[in-house]
């Protein structure tokens, strides 16, 4: 495990599901950070994927996107042909949806990452491909923290399609020397995050003084990560770790989701009214834990207390309304979910 060292600057980097909310992130560090790096963003543009995220940086000549699906063997295999490095997060990731039908979730998640390691594989130039997985692959856990190396677990038909993923990247690394790494981060939250994802749902809710539907009685435990400091962790672990490795990445700042929920509606000057108690979802993990001792053995650390991470992020919803206001108001898919998720309640 000992540290590597490569370099990103003067590199063409392919992002997959780079107009998704942690992608477009990574897509803004990475042009911040080198000068001299160039990225090719390859999205499906799925109802999460969302092009006004980059709009800032559309123009900038380091950048290009193109429109594609990652299971296009001939599409990927072009594209591989001119890049050095891969970091993978197109995917399907809500549990929700994977619970309504899980059968896109196990194509896009699975067989869409066979086929970019099939083509990595054939093409020696490509330095590294890092996948980005999930601490949900592990399953809930009463007390304690898991480490990389423990048994995976899920629950959902999403964090199960991971699990396929995560697992078959690192067999294509022992079996034909494939150059994989593998992140395993907590929730994320921050700008950009599709308004149906917990955090941005009842921030976007509060807003129009809407109902925030907490399952159960809000007890789930999770740990909160800001998405700068997964982006940090992500580019570090490209740059120094070791391949053939596993990098779990959290906070250690465990939240209760009822605490989450009170908190946004005291941000925003809302009744706590609006919480409002919801029947529990299917195969609900109750917590989430990871030991992060190992990235931080490569110099990372957590630098958003999530305090003002989360005043930052409800900030940031309501300046921009106008982005979350077209998703809820204009996507007929979104609106359908949400009419099948909460019917009882509504």
């Amino acid at each position: 495990m000992g540290k590597e060292s490569r370099t990103l600057d003067g590199k063409t980097i392919l992002v997959t599901g780079g107009a998704g909310f942690i992608g477009s992130n990574f897509i803004h560090f990475l042009l911040a950070k080198y000068p001299g790096i160039r990225i090719v963003n390859l999205d499906k543009l799925t109802y999460a994927g969302n092009l006004d995220n980059l709009s800032d940086v559309a123009c900038d000549i380091r950048y290009e996107f193109i429109r594609g699906d990652i299971r296009d063997r001939e599409l990927v295999r072009g594209i591989l042909d001119h890049v050095q490095g891969v970091f993978h997060f197109a995917a399907e990731t809500h549990v929700d949806r994977s619970i309504l039908d899980a059968g896109e979730f196990v194509m896009t998640d699975v067989h869409g990452t066979y086929v970019l390691l099939e083509a990595v594989r054939q093409a020696p130039h490509v330095e590294f491909f890092l996948h980005v997985s999930t601490d949900e692959v592990y399953g809930s856990r009463d007390e304690g923290f898991f480490k990389e190396t423990a048994p995976l677990n899920p629950s959902s038909p999403y964090s199960a399609s991971k699990v396929g993923a995560d697992r078959l990247a690192y067999a294509y690394h022992m079996t034909y020397g494939t150059p994989v790494m593998i992140v395993r981060p907590s929730n994320n939250y921050g700008p950009y995050q599709y308004p149906e994802k917990f955090i941005p749902l009842f921030i976007t809710n509060a807003l129009e003084d809407r109902p925030l539907p907490l399952y159960g009685k809000g007890a789930n435990v999770r740990d909160w990560l800001h998405v700068e400091d997964n982006c940090r962790a992500i580019e570090l672990v490209a740059r120094r770790g070791a391949l053939g490795q596993t990098y779990n990445i959290g906070a250690n700042d465990e939240r209760r989701n009822i605490e989450v929920a009170r908190r946004i509606v005291k941000h925003l000057g809302k009744p706590r009214e609006l919480i409002k108690f919801v029947p529990d979802r299917l195969g609900h993990d109750r917590r989430y834990a990871v030991d992060c001792r190992k990235i931080k053995a490569l110099g990372w650390r957590c630098e958003v207390e999530f305090e003002d991470g989360l005043e930052r992020t409800v900030h940031w919803y309501v300046q921009n309304e106008s982005w979350w206001r077209k998703i809820k108001e204009k996507s007929a898919e979104y609106k359908a979910f949400y009419e099948a998720q909460y019917k009882d309640w509504k």
